[in-house]
């Protein structure tokens, strides 16, 4: 006789019972309720995996439920991650689903408060089932005022089949039986003339799932309730002139009979046709698209636009735009924008809007293990990369609104405001900082904060202020909570969206499967008596506080991006439109400089002990590289009188970019202001160029880096360690679970900016570094038809680089690198196609432009409704149920062996992926994202 079938996340409760001694009903079929009576298991949670989620705290209990059945997600990425394990490719009929099961987190019951009364108020709901299966659904809910502006809303309705919330973001909720009231969130709670407000819920279902008819905003029946919706994706398409471009139409819910949607031109030119004129959905085929052609007339004449709407009785129509595109816009063009319109769409789910201002997410799925450890988190990774999107947009078309936009977006939710960091006025560079070890095992922490280490001054500090007049430092943090979902909110509100969190806190050995979110702002209304600080410092008191920490990659990719966008838009003419955005890159560009310092400004080369490295002064702590990070913070009391600031000693191969520190060293439109900003850059450039060609090994890849702070605490390298400058060599500098440079995906990021450079100026040291890549990764790069492509993954490193003599640099003849295994990820392949074809356009390599050109093509043979996708086998998933107790440094490099120990999940990725886990220990400082197109 068969076993019975174990329930698919039996595992969440078995672990909670015995690490967190907690208490609850056995698992069945349907969602069962715990208790945990250890007060440390709230950082802990959501490292047992999906669908463990946390709903509510006390200051005595955690209760958490777990969720039968998976919601099914479509995988989409608009930011990449690294893989943990090596993936296995397979051929899967289709759509790959994950399951994605939030870990959300809530402090207390929120309180609801009755709403002002409002004049005049006019409304309609648009409620729309997302997803949903056996027992359960997703459900999205938007308000629009039809009226007078609402200050301050509640919305309730009744359900018609015995539905229950199960939990809701974007607001609070309470139901009493089918009746349910919903309160706005601080962030969305006032609904202008016209405007709308947005939340969704999770919750339990029966055997129907009919939608509720009596929705009241305020006491007033709103019209159009639970008015059916078509929905068109995506909602704007290209079309070049002669050709034809297609849009998707599903209904947005089962109807209860067949519906005919009739599709026609509602506006524009007549050169635009579409067909077929009707499409009909059933019960039972409501939610597969059917496709529309749209045609252009070959007639040549002027580029034109039309609407096209797909309307049915009784139900809210849809529209798409069409725009002609010239007959001679070039196929990678087209396929840009065909690309762009997805990744716009707002069906796609890649952004959420919040006013008229998009902000990315990491990736439309929810379920992500990486640097962030939620898909509806976001980096600043992400935004440098929405910003080159728009640059992109703006090339090709000429309209540089969406670029402007956002980097609006990226001033308001992820550069810190004045309110933010409210104490820099209080900040000593003479004294940036206390000094605390890192340590290679997690066991190391909390890590004793120690006064009597001397640190060195902040040289910039004074001119920063100086050229911009402000104490506040103008970079972006590293991450942020999208939708809010582990609560904290805005410094402890626990309802502001976006808000700021952070991670990696805990040394080298820490990955992505160990790290604890926090609020960046820590006012202890989250966590312990002490908040979260300590976990990570020990100290004899500790004060509510901010803290953010700046990845240096994205800053400087931002500043890269506004260089292109400056180039671009001056060819069209247009460059006083974008000229405040290029001013303000130069500007982030200054502060960036804080990432070239030593951690606690300690004097650069053979700098071993913290008490024997002397303290820096002047610019001696300056090395001059693109490190891990920059960190800042402060007391949250503005009467408090302290604030501070770190930079980092560790800098990756990977994290250089010589093509930022060219535009901000050599081209006017993006000059610091500072006194020494410039020069800085200029020293930054020949100092990156060296770097990398120290670290090229006699293959051609670059190996990891180098460090001014061995293991983190200043302590002894091991003997004959190759120096830089007097910093030492470290093959997997920052973290080692996994090998921070084993991944391919560090070579092509980085070299890309190498070989934009040297399209860009001809600089011969790129050049050099590139000739001798270019050939070893092609090497080991296949390209076939139909797809087919293969590009290395994992690589293993053997020796060491000479030390480095700038006079007579060394042949690296020890420094090896081989190719483990391939794989197809789309990120890496992006990012890898536009190395080679920037260096083929500048030296005319052939077997670099066709190889570039045909990964190109490959990818465009994996495209989908919402963007380009290959599949992927994450084994990495057996560490859902990884032990608790860090596991020893000595096992920190290697492989887990043994079978999987959760079911694996197989996932496609998007735009831009990765799967790897990474991490850092520096105070506020992150583990690393990922691959990038």
């Amino acid at each position: 006789m068969r076993a019975a079938t174990r329930p698919p996340y039996a595992r969440c409760l078995e672990r909670m019972k015995r690490t967190f001694q907690c208490r609850g009903t056995d698992i069945g079929s349907t969602p069962i309720a715990m208790e945990c009576s250890q007060p440390r298991a709230l950082p802990h949670l959501k490292r047992l995996g999906p669908p463990c989620r946390l709903l509510s705290t006390s200051s005595a209990s955690y209760a958490a439920a777990i969720g039968s059945a998976p919601i099914s997600v479509a995988p989409h990425h608009l930011a990449s991650r690294r893989r943990e394990e090596p993936m296995r490719l397979r051929k899967r009929g289709g759509r790959l689903r994950a399951l994605a099961v939030a870990i959300v987190t809530a402090a207390g019951l929120l309180q609801l408060v009755a709403p002002t009364a409002q004049a005049a108020v006019a409304c309609s709901v648009n409620y729309t089932v997302a997803s949903e299966w056996d027992s359960g659904f997703v459900a999205d809910v938007t308000i629009k005022n039809e009226g007078d502006p609402i200050s301050g809303w509640t919305l309730t309705w009744t359900f018609p089949n015995g539905q229950q919330v199960t939990n809701l973001w974007n607001g609070s909720y309470t139901q009493s039986g089918a009746k349910v009231t919903v309160l706005a969130a601080d962030h969305n709670r006032n609904i202008g003339t016209g405007g709308t407000a947005n939340f969704g819920f999770q919750g339990m279902r029966g055997a129907t799932n009919g939608k509720p008819t009596d929705f009241a905003v305020n006491g007033t029946s709103c019209a159009g309730a639970a008015k059916p919706t078509i929905v068109a994706t995506p909602e704007a398409l290209t079309v070049k002139q002669g050709g034809t471009a297609k849009f998707g139409v599903t209904l947005a819910s089962q109807p209860p009979a067949a519906v005919t949607v009739a599709v026609a031109r509602s506006s524009g030119s007549t050169d635009l046709t579409a067909s077929p004129a009707s499409l009909t959905f059933t019960t039972s085929n409501w939610n597969t698209p059917q496709n529309v052609t749209v045609s252009s007339a070959a007639n040549g004449g002027d580029l034109v636009t039309a609407v096209f709407s797909a309307t049915a009785t009784g139900y809210t129509a849809a529209s798409v735009t069409a725009k002609e595109l010239s007959a001679t816009t070039s196929p990678f063009e087209e396929a840009f924008l065909t690309q762009y319109n997805k990744i716009k769409d707002p069906a796609s789910g890649y952004f959420r809007k919040f006013g008229d201002l998009l902000v990315p997410y990491h990736s439309v799925e929810t379920l992500m293990v990486e640097a962030p450890d939620h898909g509806h988190q976001t980096t600043s990774e992400a935004f440098s990369y929405y910003l080159w999107l728009e640059a992109s947009y703006g090339k090709i078309t000429g309209n540089w609104a969406p670029f402007k936009s956002a980097w609006a977006s990226m001033e308001k939710f992820i550069i810190p405001a004045k309110a933010d960091q409210p104490t820099n006025d209080k900040y000593n560079a003479s004294k940036p900082a206390t000094y605390a070890p890192e340590h290679p095992a997690m066991t190391g922490y909390p890590s004793q904060l120690d006064t009597s280490i001397a640190v060195g001054s902040d040289p910039i500090a004074a001119e920063l202020k100086t050229a911009y007049g402000t104490d506040d430092i103008y970079g972006m943090h590293w991450l942020l909570d999208v939708d809010n979902t582990l609560g904290f909110g805005r410094c402890g509100d626990g309802t502001t969206a976006p808000s700021y969190i952070n991670t990696y806190q805990r040394g080298s050995s820490e990955s992505v499967w160990e790290t604890i979110p926090q609020p960046s702002c820590d006012t202890f209304k989250h966590g312990g008596p002490n908040g979260y600080l300590d976990l990570f410092t020990k100290d004899n008191s500790y004060a509510k506080q901010w803290k953010y920490t700046n990845a240096p990659d994205a800053d400087a990719r931002a500043v890269q991006v506004a260089l292109l966008a400056s180039q671009w838009a001056t060819a069209q003419g247009k460059q006083a439109e974008i000229a405040p955005e290029v001013a303000k890159a130069a500007k982030m560009g200054d502060y960036l400089r804080y990432a070239m310092f030593d951690k606690y400004f300690k004097k650069i080369g053979n700098c071993v002990g913290p008490v024997a490295c002397p303290a820096g002064t002047g610019k001696d702590s300056d090395h001059y590289l693109m490190s891990w990070y920059y960190a800042w913070g402060g007391a949250t009391d503005t009467s408090a009188g302290w604030a501070w600031r770190i930079g980092d000693g560790a800098s990756h191969q990977g994290y250089q970019n010589p093509l930022a520190a060219y535009a901000l060293a050599k081209v006017p439109a993006l000059k610091p202001k500072s006194a020494t900003g410039q020069q800085d850059w200029a020293k930054s450039m020949d100092r990156q160029l060296e770097v990398l060609q120290w670290l090229q090994s006699a293959d051609g890849g670059i190996a990891g880096g180098v460090t001014n702070s061995w293991e983190g605490h200043y302590g002894t390298p091991p003997a004959g360690t190759p120096t830089f400058y007097g910093m030492f060599f470290d093959a997997h500098p920052v973290w080692r679970d996994p090998p921070s440079n084993r991944w391919f995906g560090f070579q092509v990021w980085q070299l890309e900016r190498t070989a934009s450079l040297y399209q860009m100026t001809g600089d011969a040291r790129a050049k050099k570094i590139l000739d001798k890549w270019v050939p070893w990764a092609l090497a080991n790069t296949t390209v076939g038809a139909n797809g087919a492509f293969q590009i290395p993954s994992d690589l293993a490193w053997t020796g060491a680089p000479d030390t480095w003599n700038p006079g007579s640099p060394g042949a690296n003849a020890n420094l090896r690198v081989s190719v483990l295994n391939h794989s197809q990820d789309v990120g890496v392949a992006a990012s890898f196609a536009k190395t080679l074809l920037n260096y083929a356009a500048k030296s005319g390599n052939v077997p670099a432009r066709t190889t570039g050109e045909g990964l190109l093509t490959a990818l465009l043979a994996h495209q989908d409704a919402k963007g380009i996708a290959t599949p992927e086998t994450r084994t990495d998933y057996n560490r859902f149920d990884d032990s608790t107790t860090p596991r020893p440094v000595k096992a920190r490099t290697s492989r887990r062996a043994g079978p999987a120990r959760c079911p694996t999940v197989t996932r496609s990725a998007r735009t831009r992926r990765s799967c790897r886990c990474g991490r850092t220990s520096r105070p506020t400082r992150t583990g690393r994202r990922c691959s990038h197109t």
